[in-house]
């Protein structure tokens, strides 16, 4: 079984401490993602528990929110072998840019590193909706 808490605290992104979350809320702990996605290896084994979650759900894209989740939503779409694109914002609007498309009835997943307020997922799911 991969203990994801020990990767975590391997490649220093389990912090502890005290933190102010973009939800106003306060937390003795606080993970930061980049951290572990910056070590390829590591990311896989972590990330590899979500794609046992998803793999038989048969989607047809992954999208990562920018910035957080573009890593992440490569990393899931590089392991389920599917299409990943992301979006972000212009103009401080969530968009769909650089030619990113989905098609009617595509099974979309949107992947994050963290969600606190779950804001840019939200926007996200928006984005993808209207398109």
């Amino acid at each position: 079984m991969i203990d994801v808490i020990e990767i975590l605290k391997e490649c220093g992104a389990l912090l502890e401490g005290h933190f102010l979350l973009s939800s106003g809320k306060h937390s003795n702990k606080y993970c930061q993602c980049a951290k572990l996605l910056q070590y390829p290896d590591k990311a896989e084994k972590v990330i590899s528990l979500v794609y046992e979650k998803v793999k038989s759900l048969n989607l047809d894209v992954i999208v990562g929110p920018a910035m957080g989740g573009i890593t992440a939503a490569y990393e899931l779409g590089r392991q389920l072998g599917i299409k990943t694109i992301f979006t972000e914002r212009e103009n401080n609007v969530m968009t769909l840019r650089r030619g990113f498309e989905i098609q009617p009835g595509d099974r979309v997943l949107i992947m994050e590193d963290v969600v606190t307020t779950g804001k840019s997922s939200m926007e996200t799911a928006k984005v993808l909706e209207e398109a």
